[in-house]
């Protein structure tokens, strides 16, 4: 008898345990990817919609109206380095997922003030002091620095019709020289800034696969300052591996491409991540229950 009753209490603990598991899980990983929702911009900067993007501490805050194609958006990083020494980048490739074929804002300091320079990134040596023609329309471009050492950059950008889903690159550098954005490091968070956005979802955002093994190292990333036309959109390369001539180092510019298709909203869903917890308590409450038995 006294051994059915502790079977008894210990069944009822194992379902009380997982039912508080199922409750607070989710809300946890919730509360752990909403950091992007206590960033505070100046007043009559708001925006619809946030993401917590997964490498170098960065976040993006957009507002996307629909029906004009128009991505009002804040981009937020604490570069590396001495504070208003280096820069910060976001941008959307339409003919890859990576940084070659980035259409890219990227805010520095020049002459004791930020400012947002425009670049089409076409090949992979540093940029030109010069900002160069994108494929969107870029407006109301500005930057700033928060209390916490961040550089927001803001702009808007007038998107293709039913662009709603866009591969998204973003990036910090520790060093401006000669109002040039020196070359960034290539550690792997930096190799990772990569990745899928749903501008109509609630902030959701995949994360790029990791670069495969042995990508480039800090010695490998040299080039000279060129500006040239841009050739013609490759086809993307394979997900997460860098290609041969990232390996050589930053990115040059030319003239903008046309924008090719945006992927596909399916892409960018993340729910399975909030999914598999609850799953996985709900397997382990059905072990420990028969194994009772």
């Amino acid at each position: 008898m006294a051994s059915a009753t502790t079977m008894h209490h210990r069944r009822r603990s194992i379902i009380q345990l997982a039912l508080l598991l199922l409750v607070t899980s989710p809300a946890a990983m919730l509360a752990a990817g909403g950091a992007c929702e206590s960033e505070e911009f100046p007043a009559g900067r708001s925006y619809a919609t946030c993401a917590d993007l997964p490498t170098l501490g960065a976040s993006l805050h957009w507002k996307y109206d629909a029906a004009a194609s128009s991505l009002s958006l804040a981009f937020a990083a604490k570069p590396p380095g001495t504070s208003g020494a280096g820069w910060v980048a976001w941008g959307i490739n339409p003919t890859g997922d990576g940084m070659k074929g980035a259409q890219t804002l990227v805010a520095f300091k020049s002459s004791g003030a930020y400012v947002v320079n425009t670049y089409n990134l076409t090949g992979y040596r540093p940029l030109s002091a010069a900002s160069t023609p994108i494929a969107f329309e870029a407006t109301e471009l500005a930057a700033d620095e928060g209390a916490d050492g961040k550089v927001r950059l803001y702009g808007t950008l007038q998107l293709p019709k039913g662009m709603e889903a866009v591969n998204h690159i973003w990036q910090v550098g520790s060093t401006v020289a000669n109002g040039v954005p020196a070359k960034h490091a290539f550690a792997q968070e930096n190799l990772e800034a990569k990745g899928s956005l749903v501008l109509t979802g609630a902030g959701t955002t995949d994360a790029a696969p990791a670069p495969v093994a042995g990508g480039p190292s800090a010695e490998q990333a040299t080039g000279n300052l060129e500006t040239e036309t841009a050739p013609e959109a490759a086809p993307a390369p394979l997900a997460g591996a860098p290609s041969t001539e990232e390996a050589a180092g930053d990115l040059e510019t030319g003239t903008a491409p046309s924008p090719a298709p945006a992927p596909s909203s399916g892409s960018a869903a993340i729910i399975t991540t909030y999914a598999s917890a609850p799953v996985f308590i709900l397997i382990l409450v059905f072990a420990g229950f028969f194994a009772t038995v």
